[in-house]
């Protein structure tokens, strides 16, 4: 069986609409393959959650503190305070700044005064990034360009993902040649997103994370139902029927990218104390 790392979820969340222990949760995953899991925070009041839930299965969940676009309207200037507090102390599997971004695609979240506050509560994570020396995982609906514009301005030496990629092969190569990840989840198990799985199918194989973020984006087949991180094997069986490499090597390229995005921190932190 391959290992997978699922690179993006809500699983906090998935919890929370299920029910299910989280032993059982993490049961389920491993019994797909899935090794690794990274949980991204979405509001300030998530981070203890999600620090607490890493905490019981250090070697299989990391985590990313982060405020994401799509709750611009709730967010206070305070939780980017509450945020750079938690960065300034957060445990080695705190690997990422996440999920961050930008949101277009929701009309009343594009007035001239949301739009400001997003870029600038984007801008301000960056610069977190930068300065705790942490990738970003990133949201972008209908903003590829906008958050192009950020990024080349604004480098973050861990560099990071654009989660959930769905795009054009143009915008995607983009992020490539900047040194950004694309992440790969459900959309491609959806022939209807032709675009999509043209833009997978071309870019450079060790440019590709693998990601369901559960519960969320659910995989052809499964709609209406929560996402979960054991269905990132149905996103690799796809993502195999698109690329021409064979699937021991996919998996083995992938999973070796996602180690080292998201688990380099923790694991320089160990050869450190030697």
């Amino acid at each position: 069986m391959y290992s997978f790392f699922d690179t993006h979820t809500h699983l906090d969340y998935l919890q929370q609409a299920t029910g299910e222990p989280l032993a059982q949760l993490m049961q389920n995953a491993r019994a797909a393959g899935v090794q690794k899991i990274l949980i991204v925070a979405v509001l300030q009041r998530d981070f203890k959650t999600i620090e607490k839930m890493t905490a019981l299965y250090p070697e299989h969940l990391y985590y990313g503190l982060g405020l994401h676009p799509l709750y611009i309207k709730e967010h206070q200037a305070q939780d980017l305070d509450l945020l750079e507090q938690a960065l300034a102390t957060h445990s080695p599997n705190c690997t990422a700044v996440a999920e961050i971004g930008l949101e277009r695609a929701v009309p009343e979240l594009l007035t001239d005064e949301l739009w400001r506050k997003q870029c600038d509560f984007f801008e301000t994570q960056l610069y977190f990034a930068k300065k705790y020396d942490l990738p970003v995982n990133m949201h972008s609906r209908k903003s590829h360009d906008q958050l192009f514009s950020f990024l080349k301005r604004i480098e973050v030496p861990k560099r990071g993902v654009v989660h959930g990629f769905a795009g054009s092969y143009d915008q995607a190569k983009r992020f490539v040649e900047l040194g950004y990840s694309i992440g790969v989840g459900g959309t491609i198990t959806y022939e209807r997103a032709n675009k999509t799985r043209q833009t997978i199918a071309k870019l450079p194989l060790d440019a590709l994370l693998l990601e369901t973020d559960s519960p969320d984006m659910p995989v052809f087949g499964f709609q209406g139902q929560p996402n979960r991180p054991e269905r990132v094997q149905q996103v690799f069986k796809v993502l195999c029927e698109l690329r021409h490499e064979a699937p021991e090597v996919i998996a083995e390229t992938i999973w070796q990218n996602s180690l080292s995005k998201f688990v380099w921190k923790k694991h320089r932190t160990f050869v450190q104390g030697y």
